[in-house]
């Protein structure tokens, strides 16, 4: 998936041409915790910026300290956190995001790979084309995120229980635990899967950028300049990766957000938005076209640094799970 240097191409003689499945699904897994926790508060600022605007929600309530909880822009968002709600709610909603992506990411990374060797017959050392690579990232990309839906949607919901509590609104839920159960006794299972097509289109653009784009952009950086694999390269693959996944994903993200964070009646119907679309026309025409880019300054500050972050942890515990090689580095893909 993700190549080195030509002089790295071939795999070190005696190791396998590519991972088990379980060897990469825990290192794919172990390396997303890393990420996710060191770029989370980035994420709840996100989120907190995109549901702000809505129509119907009360955010111009005066909160228990006397003011709105209006935030203008990612540092006053988190910072505003930090002053209202405490430092440690910075990384309110973790849990139900790690769950996520030992589902989500670990399902990816795996499923790519598998795809790549079974489908195109491309081993650790071959690459493939562009519109390949386009279609496996944006396909594994889409299902693993339906298989973590349910996480997701907990996460959005704990994510936005600071703000209702500053607003002086009662609590909805206290726990990841207790998260799962209060959707599925107000909507049933299919609670777990609100906002799950805007989720798979998100996850699909952002493994356009993640997975196609940083793997084009690196080979092009080794190939066409004198860098070298190293973190220099990693971090400006990844500065890039970021800005096109950013582009592509931030619409996607908005309207899952809203629709995910959304409340339903007793018979478990949404009662803001019935559709994708339907959110994705009612923002735009309530609050204007920048509208759906809300949070996109945060969303490529965190998808920039989650990436680097999660590639050199990965490809450094990968070095590590493996034995020393006999002729040559082993080859990372």
């Amino acid at each position: 998936m993700i190549g080195l240097s030509q002089a790295q191409n071939k795999p070190a003689l005696g190791t396998p041409a590519s991972d088990p499945v379980v060897v990469k699904y825990v290192l794919s897994t172990a390396s997303a915790f890393v990420a996710e926790f060191a770029t989370y508060p980035l994420d709840l600022a996100k989120t907190r910026l995109q549901i702000q605007g809505e129509r119907g929600r009360g955010q111009l309530t005066v909160t228990k300290l006397g003011r709105a909880p209006a935030y203008r822009g990612l540092f006053r968002t988190a910072a505003g956190i930090v002053s209202e709600e405490g430092v440690l709610k910075l990384w309110y909603g973790l849990s139900p995001a790690l769950v996520r992506h030992a589902i989500y990411t670990g399902s990816r990374m795996t499923l790519y790979e598998k795809a790549r060797e079974k489908i195109f017959h491309a081993n650790a050392k071959d690459s493939i084309a562009l519109w390949q690579a386009v279609v496996l990232g944006m396909s594994c990309g889409a299902f693993s995120q339906l298989l973590a839906n349910p996480a997701d949607v907990v996460k959005v919901m704990l994510q936005m229980e600071g703000k209702r509590r500053l607003e002086g609104k009662p609590a909805r839920v206290l726990s990841m635990t207790h998260a799962f159960r209060t959707v599925i006794a107000e909507s049933g299972y299919k609670g777990l899967m609100r906002g799950w097509a805007p989720n798979m289109q998100r996850a699909a653009l952002v493994n356009l950028g993640d997975l196609t784009a940083y793997d084009t952009i690196k080979h092009f950086l080794l190939n066409r300049t004198s860098l070298i694999d190293s973190p220099v390269t990693h971090a400006m693959s990844s500065l890039f990766s970021g800005i096109i996944a950013a582009v592509f994903a931030t619409p996607a993200d908005v309207v899952k957000t809203r629709m995910m964070n959304q409340p339903f009646d007793e018979k478990g119907r949404p009662l803001y938005y019935k559709s994708s679309f339907q959110c994705l026309s009612k923002t735009i025409r309530d609050e204007g076209l920048l509208a759906i880019y809300k949070g996109f300054f945060p969303a490529w500050m965190r998808m920039g640094p989650w990436s680097l972050t999660f590639w050199m942890v990965y490809e450094q515990l990968r070095r590590l799970s493996r034995p020393p090689p006999e002729i040559g580095p082993d080859h990372v893909h």
